[in-house]
């Protein structure tokens, strides 16, 4: 009896040490489970999205700058289209663009659109377009914009208007010529800020227009 005694005590005393090193070991995968989950694994990263600043610019601007972009308008078919610090102002969806010279007036200070308008030079009144020039106050700023025919109507009034905004091109715009323009009421200086490209039929992209001009840059906040 005291042997078989004896013998059953080893049992037990077997059967804790082996329910011992089970328990162990499950507690060792655990713990390796949960440090390779949130310590050794690596971590893995979404994918990286490109930059975007304002008007979706290549570059953001300086502080006291604002940001835009200008398109003309494509052949008879696309308007053009103005954007200032990421706002659109004008273009065919917002359906405030039209035949001849697209015009939007913004806040040289504060950056505010004070108002679009289009002017037909084709079949329309430039008087019309001269009396807009004529009531643009100091400090505004200007941002003009070609589509399909923008010069035949166009007279040496309106164009003198425009030049003193800053314009170095406007004197030589053609019929059916793309210029796009930022300048100012005001300004002092020729705008850095134009292009213009000549209605050429040996040069053309479409059939009768020139290419679509874009320009984007950064324009100074006026300060004082």
């Amino acid at each position: 009896m005291m042997r078989a005694g004896g013998i059953l005590k080893l049992v037990a005393l077997v059967s804790v040490s082996c329910l011992a090193v089970f328990l162990a070991f499950e507690l060792l995968e655990i713990n390796f489970s949960v440090t390779h989950l949130f310590g050794s694994a690596p971590v893995q990263e979404g994918p990286t999205r490109p930059i975007r600043y304002k008007c979706s610019l290549l570059k953001p601007c300086p502080e006291d700058h604002f940001s835009f972009k200008i398109a003309s308008g494509a052949a008879s078919v696309v308007g053009p289209k103005i954007c200032l610090e990421d706002n659109i102002l004008m273009s065919g969806v917002k359906n405030n663009v039209g035949r001849g010279i697209n015009i939007a007036l913004v806040n040289g200070r504060t950056g505010k659109l004070i108002k679009t308008d289009f002017f037909d030079m084709w079949a329309g009144d430039v008087n019309t377009l001269i009396k807009f020039l004529k009531i643009i106050e100091d400090g505004t700023i200007v941002m003009m914009a070609t589509f399909d025919d923008a010069s035949t109507k166009l007279n040496d009034e309106a164009k003198k208007l425009i030049s003193a905004l800053g314009s170095s091109n406007i004197n030589s715009l053609g019929f059916r010529d793309n210029w796009i323009f930022v300048g100012g009421k005001g300004i002092q200086t020729k705008s850095p800020f134009e292009q213009y490209i000549k209605n050429n039929a040996e040069t053309n992209k479409y059939e009768g227009w020139p290419e679509v001009l874009e320009m984007e840059g950064c324009i100074p906040r006026r300060q004082d």
